[in-house]
C-alpha cells in the first residue's frame, strides 16, 4: 500500500495552521465490544512517552487488554513484525529500503505505515548558556566530521560568537545511538548524510540526551521537542542566520523549521485484508481526538483532522 507522507499532504492541502490544539473535527473515540487480548509494540524509544499514555488511556477503555511497549530504537522495529513478535511498530523514521524489502521477502506484501504525530527535533543547549540560535551549516560543522553543509569544524563555543568565559569552552555533545530513527533523522537532514564526529556521546535513549545537557553547562544534544525539560532551552534553527526559527507546530507544517519530522506506526496488514480488531481499535483511538490530546499533553503536535482522516484510510 502506498505510504502517506503527511507533511506533503499538509502542503498541498494549504490546511489551516493548528497551534498545538486539537481540532475539533477529529472524531471522538467510542468504544466497541469484544475487545480484548494481549498487544505487543517494539520499536522507537522517542515513543515511548506516546505509546505508554497511548496504552493506559486504551486500557481504561478495555481493562481485559494487555500491552507490552519495549522501546530500543526504530531498527528493532522491522524485524519484531517480521518476526511476529509485535502487532505495532513504532518509528521515529521511515523505514528503510532494506527493511521493507525484507518485509515483503517474508509476506509477499509491503508494510503498512501509519502516521501518528507530528514532531520537531530539536537541538537542546543548557539552560544557562547564552545561545539562542544556530544556522544548519552550523549544528554539520559542530555534529559531524565529514561538513558536508560547507562550513569548516567547530569545537569550540566562541566559534558561534559567544564571549567572556564561553569562548574557549568546548562543546560537549549528545546524541543517539545509531539503533535510533533519532540518530538516522538527524544524520541525514542535519549532517547532509555525514558522518557523525567520534566525541559525540551516544545514549541509549532520547531523554537521556537531554538529562545529559541539562547537567553539562557547556552541552549540546538533539532530541525530539517532547522531551524537553527544565533543565534546557531550546535553540532556533535555519539555513540564513537571520531567518532562525522555533520548532513550532506552525514552522514544521509549513516547512521552515529543518527537523520537523513525522512519528510512524508500522504493521502487517494483507492487502484487502483487515487487521486484528484489537490492532485495528488502538490505531483508531490513537488517530481520535482523545489519540491526539494525548500528542499534545506529550509535547508533541497532533496531527490535522482531514490528515488524520486520510491515515486512517490506510487500515481499510
Amino acid at each position: 500500500m502506498r505510504k502517506i507522507n503527511l507533511i506533503a499532504i499538509i502542503l498541498s492541502l494549504s490546511l489551516p495552521v493548528v497551534r498545538g490544539t486539537v481540532e475539533e473535527k477529529l472524531p471522538a473515540y467510542e468504544p466497541v465490544s469484544g475487545v480484548f487480548g494481549n498487544l505487543n509494540s517494539v520499536g522507537s524509544d522517542s515513543l515511548n512517552i506516546l505509546m505508554t499514555l497511548w496504552a493506559e488511556s486504551f486500557r481504561a477503555f478495555y481493562p481485559n487488554v494487555h500491552i507490552q511497549i519495549e522501546g530500543k530504537g526504530s531498527s528493532t522495529a522491522p524485524p519484531a513484525l517480521i518476526e511476529g513478535t509485535a502487532q505495532l511498530g513504532p518509528m521515529s523514521r521511515e523505514m528503510k529500503s532494506l527493511e521493507i524489502d525484507a518485509f515483503e521477502y517474508a509476506f509477499g506484501y509491503k508494510p503498512t505505515q501509519v502516521s501518528v504525530s507530528i514532531d520537531a527535533l530539536a537541538v537542546f543547549a543548557h539552560k544557562d548558556n547564552p545561545i539562542e540560535g544556530l544556522t544548519m551549516q552550523q549544528v554539520d560543522s559542530i555534529f559531524s566530521n565529514t561538513f558536508k553543509a560547507g562550513g569548516t569544524p567547530i569545537d569550540r563555543w566562541g566559534q558561534v560568537n559567544l564571549k567572556g568565559r564561553w569562548e574557549d569552552r568546548s562543546i560537549s555533545l549528545y546524541g543517539r545511538n545509531s539503533a535510533s530513527g533519532t540518530y538516522g533523522f538527524f544524520k541525514k537532514v542535519a549532517l547532509k548524510k555525514g558522518d557523525y564526529r567520534a566525541s559525540v556521546k551516544e545514549q541509549p535513549g532520547s531523554s537521556t540526551v537531554v538529562q545529559g545537557v541539562a547537567v553539562d553547562l557547556f552541552g549540546l544534544g538533539y532530541s525530539g521537542i517532547g522531551h524537553k525539560t527544565s533543565g534546557v532551552k531550546v535553540l532556533t534553527l535555519g539555513d540564513n542566520r537571520d531567518l532562525l526559527v522555533e520548532p513550532s507546530l506552525e514552522n514544521c507544517l509549513s516547512g521552515v523549521y529543518p527537523l520537523a519530522r513525522l512519528h510512524y506506526i508500522y504493521i502487517n496488514k494483507r492487502p484487502s485484508e483487515s487487521i486484528d480488531t484489537l490492532s485495528y481499535e488502538f490505531l483508531r483511538f490513537v488517530l481520535s481526538r482523545e489519540g491526539q490530546e494525548i500528542v499534545v499533553e506529550a509535547g508533541y503536535f497532533p496531527l490535522p483532522a482531514s490528515v488524520a482522516a486520510k491515515t486512517f484510510a490506510s487500515l481499510q
